[in-house]
């Protein structure tokens, strides 16, 4: 039995394009679930590869695996199968992911399985959405031997899965929904961070995107009303201090004016996403945060009085900070590194719903 993109048999978690072709998928943890009886299960994909060694990766009865993306088959409809030999007569699930950010885009025009696929209804106890840099994206978090050290050396984005990233892990925890905007390297303002150097992006141009990189096509526009969270996180800073113009970390956020220039760049991001909740009928809640990954803590002091400005505003705002906040390791944090944040944030995700 075949399916298309766009049957009602899927049930879809992230920001996505819906046109002729298939499903649009952009930012990391985007996915689509269905339930099936069969004995196998695969998906037809046209993959735009940029960089690295590209895996899609999956979730079949509970158990994780990836799919390698032939770089032969690049920008061209190619079928690939997921999971094989499979009891026949048991009800399965089975959830395909984006692993990676930016390294590539991908459009689902299909899934197939040999048996029926079965219509289901999920439930959620809550809905968050994220807002980050590469940690809250997962990348490099397979790196288990790594752990408190630098990165390994031209891992080829090998190492990347948002499964296994804090924003996938406390929506799991806390049964939520989520949807993951965010992409390595990135910093709030255009012109600084990483992503996209020599002419970088900030998530100033891509909070309000479902395309939102070039190499994927003409930027899109996101229906906000297509998702409306209970509680918003915003883990922006870690690469806000390079100015890619030079090519060096000389943004001074010790600098007054620098630093109320940035603070309100960040604030115009949150508060104009506050504003599209609150016009849809719900007011939410935001936490600011960084993350374990080293950095200055003086980007945490000034989140902090951003915060207290948010707050000014009427936003329900709330910074929180990790015990091990800014000082674990140099390098991104791995899968353990990444369960210590979830479960520290499921704590606070938990005080501010008790106290609403």
């Amino acid at each position: 039995m075949k399916i298309r993109y766009d049957s009602p048999l899927i049930h879809y978690s992230g920001r996505i394009d819906l046109d002729e072709k298939g499903a649009h998928w952009y930012f990391p943890s985007t996915s689509a679930t269905v339930k099936f009886r069969g004995t196998s299960i695969g998906f037809t994909v046209t993959d735009s590869m940029c960089w690295g060694i590209i895996t899609l990766g999956y979730v079949i009865d509970g158990r994780l695996g990836r799919v390698p993306l032939l770089p032969e088959n690049n920008g061209k409809s190619a079928f690939y199968i997921a999971a094989a030999d499979l009891e026949p007569d048991k009800e399965h699930t089975f959830t395909l992911f984006k692993r990676m950010a930016a390294n590539h885009s991908c459009i689902i025009s299909d899934l197939e399985t040999d048996g029926e696929f079965i219509g289901f209804t999920d439930h959620y106890d809550l809905a968050l959405e994220f807002y980050g840099d590469s940690v809250s994206a997962g990348e490099v978090s397979e790196a288990d031997d790594f752990v408190g050290r630098s990165d390994p050396a031209n891992a080829d984005a090998i190492y990347d899965n948002s499964y296994f990233s804090y924003t996938w892990l406390v929506s799991r925890l806390l049964n939520a929904k989520f949807h993951n905007i965010s992409q390595g390297g990135i910093a709030v303002f255009d012109g600084t961070g990483y992503f996209h150097m020599p002419q970088t992006i900030g998530m100033e141009s891509v909070y309000d995107k479902a395309c939102y990189f070039p190499e994927a096509g003409e930027p899109t526009s996101w229906d906000f009303s297509k998702y409306v969270p209970d509680i918003a996180v915003f883990a922006l800073g870690q690469n806000d201090n390079h100015n890619s113009v030079t090519n060096e970390n000389d943004i001074d956020i010790y600098d007054k004016n620098v630093r109320q220039n940035w603070k309100d760049g960040y604030k115009r991001i949150i508060t104009d996403i506050c504003g599209k909740y609150e016009k849809l009928g719900k007011k939410i809640d935001v936490i600011l945060l960084t993350t374990v990954l080293m950095h200055d803590p003086e980007w945490d002091k000034a989140i902090d009085e951003a915060v207290q400005e948010l707050c000014g505003q009427g936003i329900k705002a709330h910074h929180f900070i990790f015990s091990r906040n800014g000082a674990a390791t140099p390098g991104h944090p791995r899968r353990a590194e990444h369960s210590e944040m979830a479960f520290e944030l499921a704590a606070e995700i938990d005080r501010i719903r008790k106290i609403k």
